[in-house]
């Protein structure tokens, strides 16, 4: 599979390029760009996962894509804020979010970001965000909406709120397909998912309102959904793109913070995650942290090992090159490609 990564630009400097393409290599290009799927990813993930999230879904794209080639559109919501590195690899690497309406996007997958107001609407990129969601309904032929990015979208659309847990969800969970569906084809059951969230959406809400239940876990509950629009919406609650060391340093963020008192809880040990000898290290830990709470405690965490059954990989492929395969169908209808602005 070839997977191009690339930044559009609109306007092209009038002035001589330092090399001049020929002419077959320019038509070798514009034919490759005619044949390949054109894929847009918002990535609003935090600036500590931004290029973490980058790796991990192109790493997802290559494994999924067979002889495909695809084309790679990164964006991010100008309303998530940035550090200054981040901003500028953005600026640098990114597509600007106004020309996702020029580009022809065939799928569209959209991440979420790390929450900090009370309620979704409350956030600063919630505008931003939904203003995509209208936009995606119309013009993709299929759109993933992954974890709060999933969260805003139903309650965009159906007004469905999501519910606190008591516990963070943390770990990777065996999720089970409950309905036939093109996504989950070949794809086996029990399938493992991470998962790392601190709300979810209930099962009872989303029938209710007519989304299809394809995947859940008796631990972690809803995992995958669907909704046919004139888009085909596709939902994750987990993060079917983590990779095996993602959650090992979410908790390690999680402690750090514990310990330099920006969380009042010392958050628990993903599910199903680490081995016996593993949890049996960080539970004296947490014993040590609780009585000496302090920032410096977080260099001598123990070392840790991940499970050896825990690999999530060949289901989220299987997954991904289901998704790809329903862009790529001969049925695929002809839809307008009207600019984001069309949608406010």
């Amino acid at each position: 599979m070839t997977l191009l990564f690339d930044k559009h630009q609109l306007i092209v400097s009038p002035g001589p390029a330092p090399t001049q393409l020929g002419a077959a290599e320019k038509i070798g290009r514009r034919q490759d760009a005619q044949a390949a799927l054109t894929i847009g990813l918002i990535n609003n993930m935090p600036d500590s996962a931004l290029q973490a999230t980058e790796r991990q879904f192109m790493r997802l794209l290559k494994a999924a894509g067979g002889n495909r080639r695809i084309l790679l559109h990164c964006f991010s919501l100008p309303s998530v804020a940035r550090s200054q590195p981040a901003r500028s690899r953005i600026d640098g690497q990114y597509t600007d979010i106004a020309d996702l309406g020029r580009l022809r996007i065939d799928g569209l997958i959209v991440t979420g970001a790390e929450p900090n107001a009370a309620t979704l609407p409350e956030e600063p990129f919630w505008q931003d965000l939904i203003d995509v969601v209208d936009w995606a309904k119309a013009n993709t032929r299929s759109t993933i909406w992954s974890c709060l990015a999933a969260h805003a979208a139903v309650l965009h659309l159906d007004g469905i709120e999501r519910r606190r847990l008591d516990a963070k969800c943390s770990g990777v969970y065996d999720c089970i397909k409950v309905a036939g569906h093109w996504l989950t084809q070949d794809v086996p059951s029990p399938l493992k998912v991470s998962h790392s969230r601190f709300n979810t959406l209930r099962e009872d809400d989303l029938a209710a309102r007519g989304y299809e239940l394809l995947t859940a876990s008796p631990e972690a509950g809803v995992d995958i959904f669907a909704r046919q629009f004139r888009s085909q919406f596709i939902f994750f609650q987990g993060h079917p793109e983590y990779d095996a060391l993602s959650l090992q340093g979410e908790y390690q963020r999680d402690i750090s913070r514990f310990l330099a008192g920006e969380r009042n809880t010392y958050p628990a040990v993903p599910a199903g995650y680490f081995d016996t000898e593993t949890e049996n290290r960080l539970s004296v830990f947490q014993q040590r942290a609780s009585v000496k709470r302090r920032p410096a405690l977080s260099t001598e965490l123990p070392a840790m090992t991940v499970r050896a059954d825990t690999a999530t990989e060949a289901a989220a492929t299987v997954i991904f090159r289901n998704w790809l395969g329903y862009l790529s169908g001969s049925a695929r209808a002809a839809l307008p490609r009207a600019g984001r602005g069309a949608q406010r």
